[in-house]
């Protein structure tokens, strides 16, 4: 898998939009995250994008292949921020949520 392949499920654009490449502040973070972190700046851990788009084709693989298999999918999105695209999204594709 290449990020190149992957940037065809979500755009490169589209992720710097959402602002996905924001991590935690380098004081609050958590070691095992290093392969991630592409740099820091003024005190924020910057996501590597590039290793974000592999691990997001790797994720949808592996959806994919499970819903193949007759596999069950849970939605779950406590964040304020993030109730109601869970539910609408768990709704649209007709599968289990927790908002």
């Amino acid at each position: 898998m290449t990020a190149q392949t992957a940037q065809q499920l979500v755009p490169m654009k589209a992720l710097l939009e959402a602002g996905v490449h924001f991590g935690h502040q380098t004081r609050r973070w958590n070691p095992k995250m290093r392969p991630y972190i592409f740099t820091e700046r003024n005190g924020i851990h910057i996501i590597d994008l590039q290793q974000t788009l592999i691990k997001l084709e790797e994720a949808y693989n592996f959806v994919r292949d499970l819903v193949a298999r007759g596999g069950t999918i849970l939605f779950v999105g406590t964040k304020k921020q993030a109730q109601d695209t869970i539910e609408q999204e768990a709704k649209r594709c007709g599968v289990f949520y927790i908002n």
